[in-house]
């Protein structure tokens, strides 16, 4: 079983900066993509940026030049630097990923817990 773990999260001004992290914990053998995901109420989920395991980034049109996603391998883990944020940036973040664990052949689509982000002066 595998798990997903968010944090960083929070109330923040327009114009200032959040950082989240996501950790990946549990019996894995490899983990392909990982991204975030948001959703503001009444609104569906969006991709907001996506990282592949060679390194390779992908962002909505709505965020490009403000976020950037980034990846540690050896821990497992991927971070959504937000700069310049916007009141329309606040919603609900969620990490995902594509884990292969240990003993499985194919990828499990995982999904972290979900955190706050709110922008508002």
């Amino acid at each position: 079983q595998v798990h997903l773990v968010e944090s960083g999260g929070g109330l923040v001004q327009p114009g200032g900066s959040l950082r989240l992290s996501c950790a990946a914990s549990g019996s894995i053998f490899r983990i392909n993509r990982m991204g975030y995901y948001r959703q503001a109420p009444g609104k569906q989920r969006e991709l907001v940026a996506a990282i592949t395991s060679g390194g390779s980034t992908s962002y909505a049109d709505s965020v490009k030049g403000r976020f950037t996603i980034s990846r540690d391998n050896a821990k497992n883990t991927v971070y959504l630097q937000m700069n310049s944020l916007k009141p329309e940036d606040t919603a609900v973040y969620y990490c995902n990923a594509l884990i292969q664990p240990v003993g499985v052949f194919a990828g499990l689509d995982s999904w972290g817990q979900g955190t706050q982000v709110t922008v508002s002066s």
